[in-house]
């Protein structure tokens, strides 16, 4: 029975489970066929001070995982400044891309909502002090219930 239940838990969690993706295209395209959302999240992991607490507080807690794994692809393009932290290069040219299309004023934090063809829906600029969790997903919510 312990080992039911252990099982269960396990597959629950991993349900709720929903990696950042770093292709675009390929993100684009599983967005189509599930007909979810993407979420682009432009981000500077080692030295942008709200980007890391946009990730910690709002990305990184269950209760938005979850509602990624139900309703979005999320795809992250990171622009590190350490060494050690550098993408390889096809990575960096594939974030620059973005960046041309999508990010090029170069805000830090900048997470957008598109369509699976990549058209805009909604944008954050910044990490607000005002952004909760439950703001996030009710905000991303408003397009997710009209989709349905």
């Amino acid at each position: 029975m312990k080992s039911l239940i252990l099982i269960t838990l396990f597959s629950t969690l991993l349900s709720f489970s929903e990696e950042w993706k770093l292709d675009f295209e390929e993100a684009k395209i599983e967005a189509a066929q599930s007909h979810k959302y993407v979420l682009l999240n432009f981000s500077g992991s080692d030295w942008c001070i709200p980007c890391i607490k946009l990730k910690k507080n709002v990305f990184e807690s269950d209760k938005f995982m979850r509602f990624a794994a139900e309703n979005l692809i999320l795809v992250r393009a990171d622009f590190p400044r350490l060494k050690k932290n550098q993408l390889d290069s096809r990575q960096t040219s594939q974030n620059e891309l973005l960046a041309e299309k999508y990010n090029n004023q170069g805000k830090f934090p900048l997470t957008i909502l598109l369509d699976s063809n990549g058209k805009v829906i909604k944008t954050w600029d910044g990490y607000p002090s005002t952004l909760s969790v439950e703001t996030f997903i009710s905000e991303i919510n408003v397009f997710v219930d009209a989709k349905k």
